[in-house]
């Protein structure tokens, strides 16, 4: 850690390891203000969220006065989400695999509906309030599905094509989203298990016997046991990164490198399962990801800034509260319904909330905080991940293209 003073300002540097302590510590904190504000628990608000938005403040307050400011060497972020990924693959036996196909295909046709309605409904609101339509496609599914990464590429190219505040008007939607699906995932699982009364079902369409697939044995790991179990993770993290290169070549778009990972990870456990390389234990592998993520989104929040919002000004703000709205509207009335109207379908709507307002990882710390409360959903905790890191994809960028070409001027 390092202090400078600048024109007045205290900058306060922070390297690798002590960005991570904090993360750790914020989280920390989060788990303690959640058990004692009992409302926080009540609708279900992740304690990474709270350690997060309390740092967020602060460095807030510090930009707000002038008098001091944070910078992070943040290299662990996309480590520990492609770890958690790696975690999710290796808890999908085939036995649960093939119980989520149809559910898996529906749900990712909602998603990329909803990621059509999201450009429609702003180029609609730009029509009637006459604001430009990169700004108001920047603050639909570009930021809304696509996350930072995608609004700062085409933010970048809207700034190059004259419009100037598009990089800015791209980062501030980006983090209202992040912020938004954080916020109202939980609390929209929660009401929805609470107003039908739902609990994690044993019914026909889920065998009973896929619910043991992932008990543990009860047998103490040997040391041995525990390093296999942590190699086989980094292994699979190593080759899904080196997949998901040769798979972005390949198809000529980027490619995910946590969504390689995760196959990988299915691979390697399915495969397991016949042949034994190693003694796999899957409440060690759980927790493990459980941790990963939840540092991960410590991390993201923590570095979050607030007075990046100040992006959202007239016509762009009125875009994004209104997807806002309309996501919480569309899964607690339509997409609720059509998933089912049970405990998976609720799960699967605070997941949305994560993944279609910011990103895939936001809606597995929704859905865990549900799962940590009320039961766990194993349909909602393999299919989501699934569609939210890659296959929305394949509906959301040919779409959003569409609607650039269609309604930018200026486009060259």
């Amino acid at each position: 850690m390092k202090f400078e003073v600048l024109e007045g300002l205290t900058t306060i540097k922070l390297d690798s390891a002590v960005t991570l302590a904090f993360a750790a510590a914020l989280l920390l904190i989060g788990y303690f203000v959640k058990n004692k504000v009992k409302l926080l628990d009540k609708y279900c608000i992740p304690a990474p969220v709270i350690g997060g938005f309390i740092f967020m403040f602060v460095t807030w307050l510090g930009h707000l006065t002038g008098t001091f400011s944070f910078t992070f060497e943040n290299i662990f972020q996309n480590a520990f989400m492609l770890a958690f990924f790696t975690t999710v693959g290796l808890g999908a036996s085939y036995k649960l695999l093939v119980k989520g196909g149809k559910l898996l295909v529906v749900y990712w046709l909602i998603a990329g509906v909803v990621s059509i309605l999201q450009n429609t409904l702003g180029i609609a609101i730009s029509k009637v309030i006459g604001l430009e339509a990169p700004y108001a496609l920047l603050a639909s599914a570009i930021s809304m599905i696509g996350g930072h990464g995608a609004a700062l590429s085409y933010g970048t190219t809207f700034g190059e094509m004259g419009y100037e505040v598009a990089p800015l008007v791209g980062a501030a939607a980006a983090t209202f989203g992040l912020i938004s699906a954080v916020l109202i995932g939980g609390p929209l699982g929660r009401r929805l298990i609470e107003k039908y009364n739902l609990k994690p079902e044993e019914d026909s369409s889920f065998d009973t016997s896929v619910t043991d697939v992932n008990v543990s044995s009860g047998k103490k790991l040997s040391h041995l046991d525990v390093i296999k179990n942590v190699s086989a993770i980094l292994i699979c993290m190593a080759f899904g990164t080196v997949i998901a290169g040769w798979i972005s070549t390949l198809i000529g778009m980027g490619f995910p490198s946590y969504v390689g990972a995760m196959f990988v990870a299915v691979i390697l456990r399915n495969v397991n399962e016949k042949v034994h390389l190693y003694r796999f234990d899957f409440a060690l592998v759980d927790e493990i990801g459980n941790v990963m993520l939840s540092l991960y989104l410590s991390l993201a929040l923590m570095t979050l800034k607030l007075w990046e919002l100040s992006g959202l000004i007239g016509g762009v703000a009125i875009v994004v509260f209104s997807q806002v709205l309309m996501l919480s509207l569309l899964g607690y009335f339509v997409v609720f319904r059509i998933l089912g109207k049970n405990y998976d379908a609720a799960v699967m709507v605070a997941g949305l909330a994560g993944h279609g307002l910011g990103a895939t990882p936001s809606a597995i710390v929704n859905m865990t905080a549900v799962n940590e409360k009320y039961g766990m959903s194993r349909k909602a905790m393999m299919i989501v991940p699934i569609v939210g890191a890659f296959l929305v994809d394949v509906i959301y960028q040919p779409q959003t293209i569409w609607f650039i070409k269609t309604f930018v001027e200026n486009l060259k």
